[in-house]
């Protein structure tokens, strides 16, 4: 089963991320397919837009946290962490990468990696029933991209990275991660609107106009600072807190959803 449904029309690419019995949590195969996806898509002169959003209720709940990630890149040290995060980050990055402009359209959970690479597309369209957050704190752990700065700038950045606080579609909106929000059956005609309007001009000069928007803020030090981050996260991550050998004991004696709700419960 494809984890990425792949819709061509009027000059838009549609992806759909394909685990919704899952939130559509990125497992190592979804993150293969889309990554294929966007190369494919970059190089196709018929598609001069491409829209992202997921199948079922939610864009995105982040990163399978029933996949061994740490051992899946090298190990539980300095060296596999950074490996890892770097993956990610490649990944993540795909929507800022690509040629093409790059929609999010987002409704129920958008989360961690999932709120990242929303974060990595060119605008971000949301539902009233969108919830947006980072909560990779809470589990000893770090966003693999840091990109929310560039987003919403340091204090709102600062407010919700040291807390991994989870905010709805209003707040989202108000401090300038989302650029609209609609109803949810409104949702997906308003993002296919604005995809046609954008594929409707000379997909050259949108091109060109994305490159030097993406100039701009890898000029700032974009780039570095994700480069940064992942050096810095690897320690991070590496590291094994008690919260962590906590949450690790948890899951492995009571499953996972045990392990995440007693975590939850700490803040509550």
């Amino acid at each position: 089963m494809s984890l990425v449904l792949v819709e061509t029309q009027d000059k838009i690419a549609h992806f759909r991320l394909n685990r919704p019995k899952v939130r559509n949590a990125l497992s190592p195969q979804l993150i293969e397919e889309l990554s294929d996806a966007f190369k494919s898509a970059d190089t196709d002169d018929d598609i001069h837009v491409i829209v992202l959003s997921g199948v079922g209720d939610h864009f995105g709940a982040g990163y399978d946290l029933t996949v061994d990630w740490r051992n899946l890149y090298g190990g539980n040290n300095p060296t596999g962490t950074r490996r890892m995060l770097a993956e990610c980050v490649e990944f993540e990055m795909s929507p800022w990468s690509c040629s093409k402009p790059v929609i999010a359209m987002v409704r129920g959970y958008c989360l961690a990696g999932s709120c990242e690479l929303s974060m990595m597309c060119c605008v971000t369209y949301a539902s009233e029933s969108a919830h947006f957050g980072e909560p990779e704190i809470q589990f000893s752990a770090v966003p693999p991209a840091l990109v929310m700065p560039w987003v919403v700038g340091l204090r709102h950045a600062r407010e919700l990275l040291y807390t991994g606080d989870i905010i709805d579609a209003s707040e989202a909106l108000r401090i300038g991660l989302v650029n609209r929000v609609f109803k949810d059956d409104e949702l997906e005609a308003e993002t296919m609107r604005y995809a046609r309007r954008v594929a409707a001009i000379d997909p050259v000069a949108v091109q060109m106009m994305k490159t030097c928007i993406n100039f701009t803020a890898e000029n700032a030090g974009f780039r570095q600072s994700i480069q940064y981050g992942i050096d810095n996260g690897a320690i991070v991550e590496a590291t094994e807190t008690e919260s962590y050998l906590r949450f690790k004991e948890i899951a492995a004696r009571d499953g996972l959803t045990a392990a995440i709700r007693w975590r939850e419960a700490q803040f509550k």
